[in-house]
């Protein structure tokens, strides 16, 4: 098994056009690989390509009508899906594909135990894509679609996700809210888009008990983030014991973002990938494959990255 840190990572991220002026836009990549490049960090990466994710794996978190309508709109060239806040161009549906199997390739190598972790450099995001429509930027629920594809290909029973994105992983918890093979943990911001996660959100069903949300309010800081991780999550997820671990990594809460208001670090996001990789540490052997969610500020959009992966790494 390597000791370096597996990084997804392609050019063709960056043909998603988002149109003048949007935050999510290439401009987020370009902005992170050009540090990686400048950074004796990159000697711990190695660096691979991703393939397109196999349709019968999207079909696992989205309707197949879903996934035409994504492929018609985007070869008619509409300029959006349903609202504004999902923005395309005609190449957008194929780079949707790509970046789900980004997230799937990183699964296997770890899973392989060709890398104990991953991160999966890509776009567009996907953490509020529900199962039918789009959301927040999101077309794809990579981090759901990895879920359900390590259950189902590789037959486990305990997946965590952490989401310490700023705005809720809304359509992440819709993908596992009824089912108790993924504890789905998330602090946000609130009052904040897309409005939910409350704490009373708890899942359903066999899902009771399995769905942790942590609301904060803005201008929240480092030791509040730390606070939750340590005293409620941590033991939670103990108790849990997963089999791997997925982590939406935004990076929208630091205090520079200019989508909302808590006020982290770029430091912050080392001492949290610590205190997961104990818990992957402890129970899985290691095991973790985060993704790129948001973070929107490109002079500290790098600097909190390059943080995580000096966690991962151990650093």
């Amino acid at each position: 098994m390597s000791d370096k840190i597996l990084l997804i990572y392609s050019d063709e991220f960056l043909k998603h056009d988002t149109g003048f002026d949007h935050p999510e836009s290439p401009a987020r990549l370009r902005s992170i690989i050009s540090y990686l490049n400048e950074n004796e960090l990159k000697k711990s990466l190695d660096i691979v390509e991703p393939e397109p994710a196999p349709l019968e794996w999207i079909r696992e978190n989205h309707s197949q009508e879903y996934i035409n309508l994504v492929k018609k709109y985007c070869e008619e060239g509409e300029a959006y899906i349903l609202t504004l806040d999902n923005p395309i161009c005609k190449e957008t549906y194929r780079i949707a594909i790509l970046a789900a199997g980004g997230i799937l390739k990183a699964v296997d190598y770890v899973m392989e135990e060709k890398y104990s972790k991953a991160f999966c450099l890509l776009r567009p995001p996907g953490h509020h894509a529900v199962k039918d429509k789009p959301m927040g930027f999101c077309f794809f629920n990579n981090i759901a679609i990895a879920g359900k594809y390590l259950i189902k290909k590789y037959g486990l029973e305990r997946i965590l996700i952490v989401d310490w994105d700023v705005h809720h992983g809304n359509g992440t918890q819709d993908a596992s809210y009824e089912d108790n093979k993924v504890f789905f943990f998330s602090i946000h911001q609130h009052p904040l888009y897309p409005g939910t996660g409350m704490e009373w959100e708890t899942g359903k069903g066999e899902g009771e008990g399995f769905n942790m949300n942590v609301p904060v309010s803005p201008e929240t800081s480092d030791d509040t983030y730390i606070e939750i991780f340590k005293e409620r999550m941590f033991p939670k997820a103990l108790e849990y014991e997963p089999q791997f671990i997925l982590i939406s990594a935004g990076f929208d809460a630091h205090k520079s973002d200019p989508l909302a208001q808590i006020q982290l670090s770029e430091g912050v996001y080392r001492t949290l990938t610590d205190i997961v990789l104990k818990i992957a540490n402890k129970c899985c052997s290691g095991k973790i494959v985060s993704t790129l969610e948001g973070g929107y500020n490109l002079k500290y959009l790098p600097l909190c990255v390059v943080e995580h992966l000096k966690g991962l790494i151990g650093y």
